[in-house]
């Protein structure tokens, strides 16, 4: 456990301040930050005068809760989050406002707190006002940062945009990883929202007037982070829907290819099998020409059969390099389906699990853009 304290008189700039319990005999105000770490006891925090609620600080230590106010009169508990830098995921933040006090406790690499404190320091305005106004900075910087997800989601659009139009088939698990960053901050910012909510609104003597205001803007922060997630879900969804349509176009064009090349064999097939019979008196069997002229017929029934095909509309002409590329996606994709729907049933039928594990390592372990 850490614990570190700032001093302000009401002068100058504040200063940091050894021992903590050293910071609370002063005039202005004082800032008492508590680095909590596994296992720690409230019992080890011994900071006379401050009376904190000890079930407060038993769940500021112990529990990990959402987004809240809870005004006990005297002091009031603000619970917070924010967003780490080292990965998409968010930390919890939790600030007890008295009238000449602020303690916050959160756990370490808390970025918005650091930068904050440091700040505070350096700019003497940003001491200005009561606990109360720098619990409203402190919310300020934590809750703006919340907007780096939705902006870095914003960044990755174009990303996933390209890859569901070319069905790419690594988009799925793109969108998973993306999807459970998303949820991660998205279930914290609408709690976030409404506690802000109260902060404005709220007729405490600990939130003075300009600390409301901040509030209040600070609420509008939330709201943006709030809307612009929800429109990440959607854009997700609409980008799913995208690359399904691509996935089934191009099943569709091996499913023609496919179509048109049985349509055109099955008469060619009818015709060798009829002539493969096993008897002696088929037309043209003994025949020096028979077969030039069987083969003539089978030439000429395939070329009526595109023929008609190309005249309806069904394929387009034959155009060298195109075509003969779609026939042989065609004809690679109906060699592999045995192999593929074999390799599907031992997958499916003898390692489940490890699938799922996989699935769920690249979605837990995904630290890039969200």
């Amino acid at each position: 456990m850490e614990i570190r304290a700032l001093r302000w008189n009401g002068t100058g700039h504040p200063e940091v301040v050894e021992p903590a319990e050293a910071a609370l005999a002063t005039s202005g105000w004082a800032w008492i930050d508590i680095t909590i770490g596994s296992g720690e006891d409230e019992n080890a925090i011994r900071l006379e005068g401050l009376q904190l609620d000890p079930i407060a600080v038993h769940d500021a230590i112990h529990d990990s809760d959402l987004p809240k106010v809870d005004d006990f009169v005297d002091q009031m508990l603000i619970v917070m989050h924010g967003l780490r830098d080292d990965r998409v995921e968010t930390y919890e933040v939790d600030c007890f406002v008295m009238p000449n006090v602020l303690v916050t406790f959160h756990a370490p690499l808390a970025p918005a707190i650091d930068s904050l404190w440091h700040a505070v320091q350096q700019h003497s305005e940003l001491a200005v006002g009561g606990c109360g106004d720098l619990a409203a900075r402190l919310a300020d910087g934590v809750t703006r940062r919340l907007l780096a997800v939705v902006d870095a989601f914003d960044a990755r659009t174009d990303g996933l945009i390209a890859q569901a139009l070319i069905a790419d088939p690594n988009l799925l698990a793109d969108v998973t990883a993306v999807r459970a960053d998303l949820s991660k901050v998205r279930r914290v910012v609408t709690p976030q929202r409404e506690a802000l909510d109260l902060l404005r609104s709220t007729e405490s003597p600990l939130i003075t007037d300009s600390a409301r205001r901040r509030f209040s803007d600070v609420f509008d922060v939330a709201s943006r982070a709030a809307t612009g997630l929800d429109a990440a879900r959607a854009a997700l969804a609409e980008t799913l829907d995208a690359y399904r349509g691509a996935e089934a176009r191009q099943a569709t064009e091996v499913t023609k290819v496919l179509t048109v090349y049985a349509a055109v064999m099955l008469p060619l097939s009818l015709i060798a099998g009829f002539f493969g019979m096993n008897h002696t008196n088929i037309p043209t069997l003994n025949t020096r020409w028979g077969w030039l002229i069987v083969a003539a017929i089978m030439l000429a029934v395939a070329a009526v059969s595109i023929g008609v095909f190309v005249s309806e509309g069904w394929v387009r002409r034959p155009s060298g390099r195109r075509a003969g590329a779609s026939l042989g996606r065609g004809l690679l994709e109906a060699a592999r389906t045995p192999a593929q729907v074999a390799g599907a049933v031992f997958e499916i039928s003898s390692m489940p699990l490890r699938t799922a594990i996989v699935r769920r390592t690249r979605t837990d372990g995904h630290t890039g853009d969200p």
